[in-house]
């Protein structure tokens, strides 16, 4: 992806950055870094120029100096909106973390938010409201009084909840993916939250989705304990993950993308009082060409007592 922050705010720094880039872009990895070190000299507090050596210095075969980079980086912007924490965090320079920082995450996507659907869906394939959409009306035929989508980005996955849904609220962390979601009409509320702290004081809703946002999220207790307090007691939560392939509960992948194992999965909805309605295993997107497995989740809760 291109950088978040592209200016330095020094023409001279910014036109040595731009020639890093080239260089980088060519494959002389090690000359772009030195080019943009140079950069820096003149803009030491440009966190995202740190950032960026970070990962030409990793791509030049020096992990130590991108570590070194990146944790410049990270103390430059505490919040971390570039994601230095997740760098070092995959080259064994931080310890695992429970969830990407969610300014981290606000950023991207801020970033990403007019182009988002056409990336998604035109270039990567992206099939998630539709495997979701169908196993919700396997699990349950009808109409919701209330359905929640959490993380509703553009409102890919509103558009299939639509017609199923007497009233539908959507909640996403980025301002500029809820406008997107906004201009396409399907919400009766559209409302800015993070995930990982949300507060809700509405009535109890009967269905819940969230749809390729737990890539974002390592442990998923708290949330799903949230997300359960949400809903009617017999209520339905619909939700995707990456697929895990090897051991463990979750991992985080090179894409900075959480993956969570299957048995996970079922552990952290059985502590909170689900069960699971439907487990399909399927492609839920293309990622530079290959097919990504996804889990499509439907669970109920489980009578009280």
């Amino acid at each position: 992806m291109k950088p978040l922050q592209a200016s330095s705010g020094d023409l001279n720094a910014d036109r040595r950055a731009d020639y890093a880039e080239m260089l980088h872009a060519d494959g002389d990895h090690a000359a772009a870094a030195e080019l943009l070190l140079g950069a820096l000299e003149l803009t030491p507090q440009w966190a995202m120029g740190w950032f960026r050596l970070g990962e030409m210095q990793q791509a030049a075969g020096a992990p130590d100096l991108a570590a070194q980079a990146w944790t410049m980086s990270l103390q430059l912007d505490p919040t971390d909106r570039q994601g230095a924490a997740l760098n070092l965090q995959l080259i064994g320079k931080a310890p695992a973390a429970a969830a990407l920082p969610s300014a981290f995450v606000e950023t991207l996507f801020d970033h990403y938010a007019e182009s988002f659907d056409e990336s998604l869906v035109e270039k990567l394939g992206y099939r998630l409201p539709q495997l979701l959409d169908q196993a919700i009306r396997t699990a349950r035929p009808g109409r919701f009084p209330l359905a929640l989508d959490l993380g509703c980005g553009t409102g890919l996955m509103g558009q299939r909840l639509r017609p199923i849904a007497d009233r539908l609220e959507g909640y996403d962390i980025s301002a500029r993916m809820l406008k997107q979601a906004r201009a396409k009409g399907v919400y009766d509320f559209l409302g800015k939250a993070d995930l990982r702290d949300f507060s809700y004081a509405g009535p109890k809703a009967k269905l819940v989705t969230v749809a390729d946002v737990f890539i974002y999220v390592g442990a998923l207790d708290g949330v799903v304990k949230t997300i359960a307090g949400l809903l009617t007691g017999d209520g339905l939560f619909a939700f995707s993950v990456e697929k895990l392939a090897g051991n463990g509960d979750f991992v985080l992948l090179p894409s900075r993308r959480y993956a969570h194992s299957q048995h996970h999965v079922r552990e952290v909805l059985a502590a909170n009082g689900f069960s699971v309605l439907s487990l399909e295993t399927t492609v839920i997107r293309q990622d530079r060409r290959e097919p990504v497995e996804g889990l499509v989740v439907v669970a109920g809760r489980l009578p009280a007592g």
